[in-house]
């Protein structure tokens, strides 16, 4: 069996004060899931059910009115975001930079070099997809090639249009 949560007095003042104050319904449920097992003896599954949340969440809620009683002023962490990220977004900028030079200059971008080098770079094997959602990331996307060669001679082309043999045509 879990030890029950330690609510003191002061937690008890600043939960009635929440409540008093609350703007939204969450700092609502904040202040409720310290003043209900406070007053009434409730174990924390049976407040999370009165509230409509988790036990983990009213456990949380505790906590924030804890840490306020305390003194302690914590940033909100965001809940998004790359926890598992090999580079950050910058390092995979200056990563990609001479691959961005060389496919501007005309030549196409294979991935397995790419792999490669990233491997070599992060030190330990990576996927391919991670490649592939390491480009996305920075805005490349599946390109065909083109229907014309960059080097291309439209006068010859045309020339050979007006010179070439019929041969291939139907009659």
């Amino acid at each position: 069996m879990a030890r029950p949560a330690q609510l003191t007095t002061a937690m008890e003042r600043v939960a009635q004060q929440q409540i008093q104050e609350a703007k939204t319904a969450r700092e609502l449920r904040t202040g409720l899931s310290v003043l209900i097992p406070k007053k009434c003896g409730c174990s924390n599954a049976l407040v999370g059910e009165l509230l409509g949340v988790g036990i983990a969440t009213v456990v949380r809620m505790q906590r924030e009115i804890r840490e306020q009683v305390a003194g302690i002023t914590k940033q909100k962490e965001s809940w998004g975001g790359r926890r598992r990220q090999l580079m950050t977004f910058v390092e995979e900028q200056a990563f990609l930079e001479p691959w961005i030079a060389a496919s501007e200059s005309g030549g196409v971008l294979i991935v397995p070099p790419l792999h490669k080098a990233l491997e070599q770079r992060l030190g330990r094997t990576v996927h391919p997809s991670t490649v592939y959602r390491l480009l996305a990331r920075h805005g490349w996307r599946k390109v065909e090639p083109d229907t014309c060669h960059p080097k291309r001679d439209v006068e010859a082309q045309d020339t050979f249009k007006k010179t070439s043999h019929k041969q291939w045509q139907k009659r």
